[in-house]
């Protein structure tokens, strides 16, 4: 392969609209992506010198293929990674394209974060070769972008919380993830488990949703004769995540008989099924998460402190969407496009208005809330200001709001932000400062350029 100037991916799709849908996708992550319609565009790419990192392709495309293109790449660079998407994959296929040295095989239709992980992994790998090669490595993703975990935000408790998905993601500890409802902890459990490179599955359990009756069964299993019933052989959850991730959503809604056995499999890594003698091994990573104050819980007797200290070995949370209005452009990008594809709708334009929509709402349910509120706006059923009938919506967009630039509506929602902290601060710069993880400073830096002026009383000098 020619030295030419590296970039990060190359996408490969003879699709426009899942192309385009992709593309925007990961280039929403801070990648730089070069896009091709035609998989003999990308080999003629890397004729002329162009070296990617990582390659993504469909599979079922006109003129050349997914798996000729993987040939190709391997005839001229065998340890570039490629990655393989298809809406029409099956078990051979899959098991030719992994002989024949892809990196990955994905069906379609994915999650965004399944193959920005795949990317994140496969980019990597890139690097570390470069590297014991000697030659240019290509720009970093980055760093606040939240590529491969699906964490979309560039505010700094986001930053913070990829940071600590890499830490503990690698490492073998308890993770205690809390944040209000909608916040996103299950996305960070199954980034936890992405990061872990664990092989097993990831099994996820909703404490509140399972009776109490057969709440024992569901997570240790049962052997035959157990109890009335039991006919057969039971593998519970905790024995299923072996290898794994098993995730506890909502956790203080397991019962305290429960808890104690929980925080034995915890310590000595064995499961015992109902009706048995025997221990089974197991080497599942504990993820549990919950929107309620544990420590509280466990000052009240609703919970044991025993398995509280033992599960907050690492210690994730979670900002609620009023706490970090800054991400709103990249947030609602990000479900403007996922909405697009789920629903196979067009994604609508929007701009200005529709962000200061969003900045003006308290939004309690979260980003579950604003991705439902997308989903209906995209629909076209509701306009994203829910105090104000679609139609009225829409006619104010034509007359008040034309479409304009990322940066002013980047402008928008920083005023809306910044106005909604001073409202909470009773118009005190110190603590509004401090509610946006902002010096004083670099407050009244941003109060001069917007124009937001201050109550009198609060005014400098």
């Amino acid at each position: 392969m020619g030295r030419g100037t590296p970039v990060d991916l190359f996408l490969v799709d003879d699709d426009a609209d899942v192309r385009g849908s992709v593309a925007q996708s990961l280039r929403l992550s801070g990648l730089n992506v070069n896009a091709y319609e035609d998989a003999r565009q990308a080999v003629a790419a890397v004729d002329a010198g162009v070296q990617p990192l990582a390659i993504v392709s469909d599979v079922r495309m006109r003129h050349m293929s997914g798996l000729e293109l993987l040939r190709a790449m391997r005839g001229r660079d065998a340890q570039l990674p490629v990655i393989l998407i298809t809406g029409h994959g099956d078990v051979p296929m899959a098991v030719q394209a992994t002989r024949e040295g892809a990196y990955d095989f994905i069906e379609k239709p994915f999650p965004p974060a399944r193959l920005a992980a795949a990317v994140q992994g496969a980019m990597r790998q890139r690097r570390s070769t470069l590297e014991q090669r000697g030659l240019p490595l290509g720009s970093e993703p980055e760093a606040d972008s939240g590529l491969g975990w699906g964490l979309v935000g560039r505010c700094a408790t986001m930053r913070e919380v990829r940071r600590l998905v890499g830490v503990f993601g690698a490492a073998a500890v308890p993770v205690l993830v809390t944040g209000e409802t909608g916040t996103g902890k299950e996305v960070v459990a199954r980034a936890l488990h992405a990061a872990s490179r664990r092989e097993g599955p990831f099994v996820a359990v909703n404490c509140s949703a399972v009776p109490e009756s057969i709440f024992e069964s569901e997570m240790f299993g049962h052997e035959v004769g157990a109890f009335t019933g039991a006919l057969k052989r039971r593998i519970g959850r905790i024995e299923h995540a072996s290898a794994g991730t098993l995730f506890l959503d909502e956790i203080e809604s397991m019962p305290l008989a429960l808890q104690a056995k929980l925080l034995r499999v915890l310590q000595d890594r064995c499961v015992q099924r109902l009706g048995s003698n025997t221990e089974q091994p197991v080497d599942c990573r504990v993820v549990a998460a919950t929107k309620v104050d544990l420590a509280a819980e466990c000052a009240c007797g609703r919970f044991r402190a025993d398995l509280y200290y033992r599960l907050n070995v690492g210690a994730i949370r979670l900002p609620a969407l009023r706490e970090r209005l800054e991400d709103l452009p990249l947030l609602l990008a990000h479900f403007i496009d996922d909405s697009a594809r789920r629903l196979r709708v067009p994604p609508p334009p929007w701009g200005a208005l529709e962000l200061s929509q969003c900045a003006s709402r308290t939004w309690p349910g979260n980003l579950r809330e604003l991705r439902n509120a997308v989903d209906r706006w995209c629909l076209g059923v509701e306009s994203l200001a829910p105090t104000q009938p679609a139609t009225e919506a829409k006619a104010a967009a034509e007359v008040a709001a034309p479409r304009t630039s990322l940066d002013q509506a980047l402008e928008v929602t920083e005023r809306a932000c910044i106005e909604d902290a001073l409202r909470r601060s009773a118009g005190r710069v110190s603590a509004a400062a401090d509610l946006l993880g902002l010096s004083r400073k670099t407050l009244y830096d941003k109060l001069h350029r917007l124009q937001i002026q201050l109550p009198r009383a609060q005014r400098p000098g």
